[in-house]
């Protein structure tokens, strides 16, 4: 008998999701390539989700579509849509709709947890150089030395830079928002948890160039001295 040509599998995947306004589309497509143009190597023809929760039922669906694919964007689907009217031009427009939440608690008082494994650490201690990227699956990332601007480190668990950052830096890529990122000299590109991202204008001032400890609180990036 032959191999079936398809397998159906489970999988996660970490998107940026866009939070639409009401507005023209015409400013929404040049705020979103702002942002593009700040950070090409993360968000240029990127797979994202709009969430549409801040727009009117009246809002013109295939207009403000048309402005966020104008971007280069490609839009996998969409979240925060609960007017039914706007839930109809969007199915219309071929786009599934999207449920954001955290996945429920599952109990496990009638079975003993196992003990975890070790988590594995990958260990750079040579400089990162503009145009290296850098991926931890499954475990941590720390490195020693430097990130140059350019330079792109990924880990499905935390990040830990002990060198100037300027490049960008991605925790909890698979995901997971108990991630956080520990660096020494804070002066990235980008910085993100589980998704959720701030570029370099968004970090606080305070904070360029010290050392600094991101982590997730109720779901929104935050910044904290490393003491």
């Amino acid at each position: 008998m032959s191999q079936t040509p398809i397998e159906l599998k489970g999988s996660n995947f970490t998107l940026s999701v866009i939070h639409v306004h009401d507005a023209q589309p015409e400013e929404i497509r040049r705020a979103i390539e702002e942002k593009v143009e700040q950070a090409p190597g993360f968000l240029k023809n990127a797979p994202v989700v709009i969430n549409v929760a801040g727009l009117g039922r009246d809002t013109p669906w295939e207009s403000v579509s048309q402005a966020v694919l104008a971007t280069g964007l490609h839009v996998v689907g969409v979240s925060g849509c609960s007017d039914s009217k706007l839930k109809q031009a969007v199915v219309r427009s071929g786009l599934p709709l999207l449920t954001e939440g955290k996945a429920p608690k599952r109990s496990v008082a009638q079975v003993p947890a196992p003990t975890p494994a070790a988590v594995k650490t990958r260990l750079i201690n040579t400089p990162v150089r503009s145009g290296q990227q850098i991926y931890a699956r499954n475990s941590d990332l720390i490195v020693t030395s430097s990130v140059s601007a350019g330079a792109e480190l990924i880990a499905d668990g935390n990040i830990h830079i002990y060198g100037m950052m300027r490049g960008r830096a991605l925790a909890g890529a698979s995901g997971d928002g108990e991630c956080q990122i520990f660096c020494t000299h804070l002066s990235p590109e980008l910085v993100s948890i589980a998704g959720q991202y701030w570029l370099s204008d968004q970090i606080p001032a305070a904070f360029a160039g010290k050392a600094a400890r991101l982590c997730l609180q109720d779901g929104t990036l935050t910044i904290h001295p490393l003491i």
